[in-house]
């Protein structure tokens, strides 16, 4: 850390209007357990999660963007998401992310926009565009019944949002030896939606070295899911040691 100028300030981060697009996917059983370190384990249900995020109020890192594959798992029985790839244009939140809770971050250029009818999120890495994701435009409205003027009962997905996410921290020590190797857990808290919707989807996914997106590869799309939400990332906890 720059003792002159931090890269980042003390949690935990507060982020408002944080917009997301996930798209649900089938992939192949071989490649999710290839992807997932022990002593996760597949959830058995053969499915993937493709996310792009939009951060624009993000205490501390500021106004970035993200991308990236998230796997549905187990960890000692426990229904987990693993977060496999993360890509994000911004350093503060690269530095944080891969030193405090060990995303695994790289510099790229991801985007998330809403164009006439349509959610779309791309991936741009090295100048060639990765990952594009579409979804219809508010079709399924998940927290208000327009038809019955009323609000919908949203504990489902903030249950969801609430779930226990997982990283694989791997930090070297000066001889390049592994100084930290764990498995680190982390809930979102504080929740507030401010809106939800579910529609139809497509992703596609171009093969590169540097991103891998594309090794997870998408065999049926299940769905969309876009919202926008105010929540808090708190710090993390070791949830298993490798060196112990």
């Amino acid at each position: 850390m720059p003792a002159a100028s931090p890269t980042y300030p003390r949690g935990p981060y507060r982020f408002l209007n944080r917009e997301y697009l996930i798209i649900t996917y089938e992939s192949d059983a071989a490649a999710i357990r290839e992807a997932l370190p022990e002593p996760l384990e597949p959830d058995g249900s053969n499915t993937v999660l493709y996310e792009f995020i939009k951060m624009p109020d993000s205490a501390g890192f500021g106004h970035y963007v993200e991308s990236g594959v998230v796997i549905p798992s187990l960890f000692q029985g426990e229904a987990v998401n693993f977060t496999a790839q993360m890509y994000l244009d911004d350093e503060a939140p690269i530095s944080g992310g891969r030193e405090i809770w060990g995303f695994p971050k790289k510099y790229a250029l991801p985007t998330l926009n809403e164009i006439q009818d349509t959610v779309v999120g791309t991936l741009v890495y090295g100048g060639i565009t990765v990952a594009t994701g579409t979804m219809a435009y508010k079709t399924e409205n998940l927290l208000y019944d327009v038809a019955a003027a009323k609000p919908k009962d949203s504990s489902g997905l903030l249950k969801k949002l609430g779930k226990t996410q997982v990283n694989l921290k791997l930090i070297p020590d000066v001889d390049g030896s592994l100084a930290i190797a764990q498995l680190v857990g982390y809930n979102l808290s504080d929740i507030a939606l401010k809106g939800a919707w579910h529609g139809d989807a497509r992703l596609h996914l171009v093969p590169h070295v540097n991103a891998p997106v594309a090794d997870l590869p998408v065999r049926r799309v299940l769905g969309g899911l876009h919202f926008i939400a105010d929540l808090t990332l708190p710090y993390g906890r070791v949830l298993f040691d490798y060196k112990k």
